[in-house]
């Protein structure tokens, strides 16, 4: 069998990551972007990781992620495709795991192909809470976990990086990662266990 490599990349600091250092509550910011400060760790990360032979990126459609992505890869060597995903969203809890319209995405990032995405992508379902948030259930999020490993298993690629959310990640690998922080996946064992969820974004 062809040895594979999937680096999980977290994308850099937030406004959302920095408000909930600084007062512990949601800062109720659709969608957060980038920082100066995230936008910095991207160019470190683009230097560290342009040896990677990596064939594909496939990326979350939250904004920082977006912005990670091409941060990272558009001067790549190998030129990777860029893959835009839904199903390995960040799990959503707050307001900076809600997403924006694809139409909104795909005029701000019309160097991406962004037509296969619903106008809402994200969860949507159920009764909002009093900030007005959807929460999204356990339980969908461990039916996304594992169709997101069905959909990497099912990749021909060698070497795919794939760029999201902490929370999300700490699901599929087991390691909380810091902003732009790399786990290397392993498909073969299970997702950890939702009680012992750490939620950081």
């Amino acid at each position: 069998m062809t040895s594979r490599t999937i680096l999980c990349i977290r994308h850099g600091q937030s406004t959302a990551n920095v408000a909930w250092e600084a007062g512990g509550e949601d800062p109720l910011q659709i969608d957060a972007r980038l920082t100066a400060k995230g936008e910095a760790q991207v160019r470190a990360a683009r230097a560290r990781l342009r040896a990677e032979p990596v064939d594909l990126v496939i990326t979350s459609p939250l904004t920082r992620a977006l912005q990670t992505s091409t941060g990272i890869f558009a001067d790549h060597p190998r030129r990777p495709a860029i893959l835009v995903e839904p199903l390995h969203r960040e799990y959503q809890e707050n307001s900076g795991d809600v997403g924006r319209a694809a139409s909104l995405l795909a005029e701000e990032f019309p160097h991406l192909s962004l037509s296969h995405l619903p106008e809402v992508w994200w969860h949507a379902a159920g009764e909002p809470d009093h900030r007005g948030i959807h929460v999204e259930p356990p339980d969908v999020l461990q039916d996304r976990l594992a169709l997101f490993r069905a959909l990497l298993a099912a990749r021909t690629e060698r070497t795919i990086a794939v760029v999201g959310h902490a929370t999300f990640f700490w699901h599929l690998t087991g390691e909380l990662l810091e902003n732009c922080g790399v786990a290397r996946l392993d498909l073969d064992p299970e997702p950890k266990d939702w009680g012992q969820a750490i939620r950081t974004g």
